[in-house]
């Protein structure tokens, strides 16, 4: 795979449940892939990546635009 090294990225696998997104984000080294928050080797073989983009909070506390009085 042509993932870049040293960058945050968000893998996909494909596993007994079928292909899915992991939910954290991974690094490529040279001895492989790791978590990237905590550093701890993923034993994994992605089949796509992209990067990763944190997920965004909500300013307004969870509520829909139709919901905010």
């Amino acid at each position: 795979m042509s993932a870049p090294f040293g960058r945050e990225l968000e893998l996909a696998v494909f596993d007994e449940e079928g292909e899915h997104a992991l939910v954290f984000p991974c690094i490529k080294g040279r001895q492989g892939w790791k978590h990237a928050g905590t550093g701890v080797r993923v034993d994994i073989r992605p089949t796509h990546w992209r990067y990763w983009q944190p997920k965004a909070m909500p300013t307004d506390g969870g509520k829909s635009l139709g919901d905010a009085c």
